[in-house]
């Protein structure tokens, strides 16, 4: 199928962005790669009268560290990488700033589709979408990340932890563009692991989960996130398997324990063709716990 027709609009900076959503209203779109919207007008799931275009839109792009206040600088301890919306998933893939400052968005990355659509997709675009079985929502969450919106009415920052609200659903409003993503640096001993299962290369995840974990000098847990994915309606922090291991020494949390404490937090876990919900549960704690060994182990030797 084709898209149904629509107006093309292509601002060229933020305010005007916004300004155009304002004016167009609940019938119109922002578009940045397209990798997740174009299907979907081709499938006329969605059929908006008017795509307002981000490709050219200055100031939506780039990759740089911030200090604690957010200001341009070295990301020290409890520091921020900021990464422009419109930012490609590829130039993600290919940054040493982020490799180095945000290991586990780096690690994320080359699992998500190929690389054309890498080369395409962006980090806002992602995140806007909200696919529940994407990597980079339960990355915010296990993270901490901090979005930043701009309306007509002003700039606002949300966490990732109130962002994502259902099925393709997200805290923005209507009138609402994302602008920018802070993702935390953990220093320090901290270790990072994205485990996946997945049919074939390149298909949504059936089952997954991004783990970061930070011990103190007593290889005690100091923090640690874990963000689940493709196992709700949304992406999901597993925040009771969080506050369970959070304190404890490292050699006495059992990883197939968070495993079951982390995938029995879901109300409910999806079904359909490709995995039954009791599947899903078994698959989604064997990458938990999977990832879960990974990232203590890279904390212990950090």
């Amino acid at each position: 199928m084709k898209p149904a027709a629509f107006d093309y609009h292509a601002p060229t900076d933020p305010g005007e962005a916004v300004a155009l959503l304002a004016e167009l209203g609940e019938d119109a779109k922002f578009i940045a790669g397209g990798q997740s919207l174009v299907p979907m007008l081709a499938l006329r799931l969605s059929v908006p009268e008017h795509l307002v275009d981000l490709r050219r839109t200055d100031g939506l792009r780039g990759i740089e560290e911030r200090d604690r206040a957010g200001e341009n600088g070295a990301a020290g301890a409890d520091g921020v990488l900021r990464i422009g919306a419109c930012t490609t998933q590829a130039a993600v893939e290919r940054s040493a700033e982020v490799a180095r400052a945000v290991p586990l968005l780096a690690r994320a990355t080359p699992l998500i589709g190929h690389f054309q659509i890498r080369n395409r997709g962006t980090v806002g675009g992602s995140l806007a979408h909200a696919d529940a079985a994407a990597e980079y929502p339960a990355v915010a969450l296990a993270l901490g990340a901090r979005i930043h919106a701009r309306s007509p009415r002003g700039e606002r920052t949300v966490d990732a932890g109130g962002f994502f609200t259902g099925m393709w659903t997200t805290d923005l409003a209507e009138d609402e563009l994302l602008t920018a993503v802070d993702f935390p640096v953990w220093r320090g001993r901290s270790g990072f692991a994205i485990e996946e299962f997945a049919r074939r290369g390149g298909d949504f995840a059936i089952a997954g989960a991004a783990v970061a974990v930070e011990l103190d000098g007593d290889d005690r847990i100091r923090r640690c996130g874990i963000g689940l994915f493709g196992l709700g309606s949304t992406a999901l922090r597993a925040a009771a398997a969080e506050a369970a291991a959070t304190g404890s020494a490292v050699t006495e949390v059992d990883a197939d324990d968070v495993a079951r404490t982390a995938v029995a937090e879901p109300e409910s876990i999806p079904a359909d063709l490709h995995a039954s919900a009791d599947h899903r549960r078994h698959v989604g704690a064997v990458v938990v716990a999977r990832a879960w060994r990974r990232a203590v182990q890279e904390a212990a030797h950090a």
